[in-house]
């Protein structure tokens, strides 16, 4: 925590504001960002609305701290797949990752990042831009892995680094909307391994 994000002196909060995040990201994930009422968020958070603005700022200033921690907590297999030795490699630890975290069974189904903002209106657009920027980043990322893995001979010297980073995010964040709609953690693994079933060979 930064010291800006610190209670001022003399007026401790008197809540986990740990704690207190963690519960407003499964909030914005079970109802996204616009279905997330301000009621419904420090309800679940545990605190005023008062306590929430002087810690967290508004409702869009809360959800991009939810988006981070998010980010560094069920969505971290992401860029942990990047240090993977092969392509391959990174293409199956993303997959199976999507299917491991959008079928967590302590947490709602299917991906923050992907049902944060799929029906916006107006007043959600800070957050469906904002989550466009997070998808985007990912997938230029992971191109950017594949197109290390064309220069290092581990993907053949013809293939397309941005075809292949595209197909990876789109089967994965497919099967978070797989997930949010009941499927299975077995059935989405199966769908993982057929997608993996395509890899170029080296």
């Amino acid at each position: 925590m930064t010291s800006q994000d610190k209670a001022p002196i003399g007026r401790p909060r008197g809540f986990d504001a740990d704690e207190a995040l963690r519960r407003a990201m499964l909030v914005f994930w079970e109802q996204g960002y616009e279905g997330a009422s301000l009621a419904d968020l420090t309800g679940a958070m545990g605190i005023t609305k008062t306590s929430m603005y002087a810690a967290f700022g508004n409702k869009e200033q809360l959800f991009r701290k939810a988006l981070a921690l998010y980010n560094e907590g069920p969505a971290a297999y992401g860029p942990r797949a990047w240090a993977e030795p092969t392509a391959a490699k990174v293409a199956a630890a993303i997959l199976n990752g999507a299917v491991r975290a959008t079928t967590d069974p302590g947490c709602p189904p299917g991906c923050l990042g992907v049902q944060g903002s799929l029906a916006a209106g107006e007043l959600g657009l800070p957050a469906r831009e904002l989550l466009v920027e997070w998808r985007n980043a990912a997938r230029q990322g992971l191109e950017n892995r594949f197109r290390r893995a064309v220069a290092e001979g581990d993907l053949p010297s013809d293939a397309d680094a941005a075809r292949l980073a595209r197909y990876v995010m789109t089967v994965a964040f497919g099967i978070a909307v797989e997930a949010a709609s009941g499927a299975s953690r077995e059935e989405l693994q199966e769908v993982a391994d057929a997608a993996l079933c395509n890899w170029p060979p080296a």
